[in-house]
């Protein structure tokens, strides 16, 4: 009869549970950072106002990642970082279950897990049934994140009338139809099992060995993967903008109306915001205007704040590929 394997006597459910806590710790706050920043409205200094004279914009103006870091942390405290937590620990839950129940495999996996290698055409199926599973969750955190309100952690039915629209309460199904929000995540997907997926498996097939050393790795090939992995980025990084501006967009029964004005049950109730809340951590746009989807959302972010605002912290997503790679 096998035995279990316990490292120094603890159960590996333990060990699981607490390497999930330190990592919730640590990622946390690093994303809410990065969702902040990328949601941030931030248009050319003059706009037009309903009358078609010129004026100014008066909102947060923020051009780094650590600027928005320094800014959430002086608004919010240390609480206002940890913003998403539990939205964030539910899906992080749920995934890991469904990975443990439907992937069955011998093999150690280390670092961030990847997808099973089932080929092309199973991966990119096994990536979109679980970018499906996963995007309700990821909306709620997002705008869970740039809500000036508090949320309570256990108080579920309150966070979801300040969250979600009464229209997206009575059919929750409505977020899967979010202008452009589908579009956005699997191109996002598809951009990195048809290209960079099959391009690692052709110049550094050694990369999936559990082992790997040196002079396993051909240095040009490796310098060609780097390129193409490098010339991605230009394109996933508009596409993590895109789809970060989409799921906080609430969707109405009609565009001409705001979550109050649609109040049947609720909505509208006065709720507790953070000591700082008469200075707003990030500008929103109006949603009396959305964007209307994909192609929509990136002409729209381009005229209205510049191209530079889809490559708001490019970096982050560069560091997450390579370490995705070599992990």
């Amino acid at each position: 009869m096998e035995e279990e394997v316990v490292v120094g006597g603890t159960p590996p459910v333990v060990i699981l549970f607490l390497a999930m806590v330190v990592s919730l710790a640590i990622i946390v706050p690093l994303t809410g950072v990065l969702v902040r920043f990328r949601a941030n409205y931030n248009p050319k200094s003059l706009q037009l106002d309903s009358e078609g004279g010129a004026a100014a914009h008066t909102g947060p103006i923020v051009n780094s990642y650590f600027q928005m870091f320094g800014r959430v942390y002086r608004i919010e405290g240390l609480l206002g970082l940890y913003k998403g937590l539990m939205p964030t620990a539910i899906s992080t839950l749920i995934v890991s279950i469904i990975i443990l129940l439907v992937v069955d495999t011998e093999q150690p996996r280390h670092g961030k897990y990847r997808a099973p290698e089932t080929g092309v055409v199973g991966t990119l199926f096994y990536s979109f049934a679980m970018m499906i599973i996963s995007l309700p969750t990821s909306i709620l955190t997002y705008r869970a994140i740039t809500t000036p309100h508090k949320l309570g952690y256990f108080d579920l039915m309150g966070s979801l009338r300040i969250l979600l629209t009464p229209t997206e309460r009575r059919r929750p199904w409505i977020l899967y139809f979010t202008p452009g929000l589908m579009a956005a995540e699997m191109s996002h997907i598809a951009v990195i099992v048809l290209i960079l997926g099959p391009l690692r498996r052709l110049l550094l097939p050694s990369m999936s060995r559990p082992v790997v050393s040196p002079s396993d790795i051909s240095l040009w090939k490796l310098v060609i993967y780097l390129i193409v992995f490098c010339t991605t980025i230009s394109v996933l990084t508009p596409l993590e903008v895109i789809a970060t501006r989409l799921a906080i967009q609430r969707n109405h029964a009609s565009a001409e109306y705001n979550s109050v004005a649609q109040e049947v049950d609720g909505d509208g109730e006065d709720t507790v915001e953070y000591s700082g809340a008469e200075e707003d951590v990030i500008g929103l746009r109006n949603e009396r205007d959305p964007y209307l989807g994909l192609v929509d959302c990136a002409k729209r972010i381009v005229d209205e704040e510049g191209l530079t605002a889809l490559y708001r912290a490019w970096w982050i997503t560069l560091l997450g590929g390579l370490g995705s790679t070599f992990a």
